[in-house]
């Protein structure tokens, strides 16, 4: 019994096979048009609606041109779209060209700005600025050491010159006093020159 039920489905089947690849090939020729669709689908609709002679296909000349103005349109379109892509590859590789000109120029500006950022100009020479804190602080540095110097040198002077002057004073002090006690003696010796001429005229 389950041997006649598998035998009779398997028999449905095959038989109702047919009829369904039929129906599909049916379906996908009714799609297929010599003036729509793809020119795959075109020629597709020539071969299948051509008649057969022996194993020869012939076909309309009609559909033949037809297809023929199709597939020249086809191309020129396909030419047309290569042309305008190549246009706009064109036009896109020169503004990439322009754009890495710009790219290359703004490098540069900001190479020559990190440069002039990071150096100064001392003497037209240009220097960096690591360089240049060196040598100002060396300049500071010896400047300062030079006016230590003269202070040094200034305080031994003043010492100098107030003991000159101390000595001077004291020197002439005792010239003073030197020359006061001289006048003395001499008017001392006047009177005493006096008194004896006086002596002597009497």
């Amino acid at each position: 019994m389950k041997f006649l039920t598998k035998l009779t489905v398997i028999l449905l089947v095959t038989l109702n096979s047919p009829s369904i690849s039929a129906q599909t090939d049916d379906d996908q020729e009714e799609k297929l048009s010599l003036n729509e669709g793809t020119i795959d689908n075109q020629f597709e609709f020539v071969i299948r609606r051509s008649n057969s002679w022996q194993e020869y296909k012939t076909v309309k000349k009609t559909w033949l041109y037809t297809l023929k103005a199709h597939t020249l349109d086809s191309l020129k379109a396909v030419h047309k779209d290569l042309t305008d892509t190549q246009a706009v590859v064109s036009k896109q590789a020169g503004e990439i060209e322009s754009l890495k000109s710009n790219l290359s120029n703004t490098e540069s500006t900001l190479n020559a700005t990190n440069d002039e950022k990071d150096n100064i100009s001392l003497f037209g020479i240009q220097t960096d600025k690591a360089s240049y804190k060196v040598l100002m602080w060396a300049i500071i540095g010896g400047l300062l050491a030079l006016l230590l110097f003269f202070i040094y040198k200034f305080k031994g002077s003043n010492s100098a010159t107030r003991e000159a002057k101390f000595k001077l004073t004291e020197v002439e002090t005792e010239f003073e006093e030197h020359r006061r006690n001289a006048l003395e003696r001499e008017q001392k010796v006047r009177r005493q020159l006096q008194d004896e001429l006086n002596k002597h005229k009497s």
